[in-house]
């Protein structure tokens, strides 16, 4: 492709030679002179200059010497994610029903639907135009999928859930599953009945092996255009909102809801029944409480989560204790010399 048409194609303006032959997309270190990279932030920037990469996206403010061909975007990096489904364009499917696949009975499939090797379909379910259920997948009765959806080997859907257009869900997830509800009785748990569903709207992914829990009674429910990273775990009656990430090992216990564009760094905890709110952000590795609310736009770290700049400050002065330590030892040593004089 020539640096020209990949303009045209991302709908952006370039300038230098523009029948440069381009091949493929690399990071800015290893790129060679038919390679794509792309300038996100200042630290590429330095490195650009002695990158052999034969074209840039950069930023549109970006001042680029004469030698170097570049296609100028307002978003570097999406617009070489764009690139990088022009150049490794998705895997065709051929559609069909794999000869050991098992489909139930009142299965509606649409038109271009692959289903693969051992997979199973359940009695009643719908499969939308040009889905993809690969090997060894699991799709329970009465589920619902979208067009163009995604299921990568080894998924289990449970029965009952709907699952929207454009969906991807990597290998190893379950959708579905029973919550985690027990209540106790003469010293002993037991269960309380899981009876409610699985909603996943449109364009959700959600990584390998992560696990969403259905309602014990109404719906947990994945907002359109939400990422779930691997092994995150939403529990049951969680309401996630649209756009959301979360990053990997995450863990959401019953009934929390996060609402629209909030950020969820990898391994943060976050209590039953709590709250974020619009375009919050959790730091990694942070707790949220029981019932706690995390304010939209705020950013919290920490164990409890807490306030970004209030976190920093606990950890500035957790680091000047060894020194108060020993002022506080000198400081004992000269009143008891003190005390000894008199």
């Amino acid at each position: 492709m020539r640096v020209r048409e990949l303009a045209e194609w991302l709908g952006a303006t370039f300038e230098g030679d523009g029948e440069r032959e381009l091949t493929g997309v690399a990071p800015l270190e290893t790129a060679g002179t038919e390679d794509v990279a792309f300038v996100g932030n200042r630290k590429a920037a330095a490195l650009a200059e002695s990158s052999a990469a034969g074209c840039l996206i950069v930023p549109m403010e970006w001042s680029s010497p004469s030698y170097r061909t570049v296609i100028r975007a307002a978003e570097p990096r999406t617009a070489f994610a764009r690139a990088m489904n022009r150049f490794y364009p998705t895997a065709e499917l051929n559609p069909g029903i794999h000869p050991t696949a098992v489909v139930g009975k009142d299965v509606e499939l649409g038109a271009m639907v692959y289903v693969g090797p051992h997979a199973v379909v359940g009695d009643g379910t719908r499969i939308g135009v040009a889905s993809s259920i690969g090997a060894g997948c699991i799709v329970g009765k009465r589920v619902s999928m979208g067009e163009g959806c995604v299921l990568h080997p080894n998924v289990t859907v449970y029965d009952n859930v709907d699952i929207g257009r454009g969906s991807v869900l990597h290998s190893g997830c379950v959708i579905g599953a029973d919550g985690f509800g027990y209540v106790m009785e003469h010293e002993r748990w037991h269960k309380f009945p899981q009876v409610g569903r699985v909603e996943i709207a449109d364009f959700v992914e959600i990584g390998a092996n992560s696990c969403v829990d259905r309602a014990a009674l109404g719906v947990t429910s994945i907002g359109e255009g939400t990422k779930l990273d691997n092994m995150v775990h939403v529990g049951h009656n969680c309401r996630i909102g649209k756009h959301v990430v979360v990053a990997a090992q995450t863990g959401f216990s019953g009934g929390v809801v996060v609402e629209d564009y909030a950020v969820i760094g990898g391994q943060v905890g976050i209590g039953d029944k709590a709250r974020i709110e619009t375009r919050a952000v959790l730091g990694s590795g942070c707790g949220v409480l029981t019932s706690k609310v995390v304010r939209s736009g705020e950013t919290v770290w920490g164990t409890p989560a807490r306030p970004l700049k209030r976190h920093l400050e606990e950890l500035a002065n957790l680091g000047r204790l060894p020194e108060l330590r020993k002022e506080v030892a000198e400081l004992k040593r000269r009143l008891a010399e003190l005390e000894r004089r008199n």
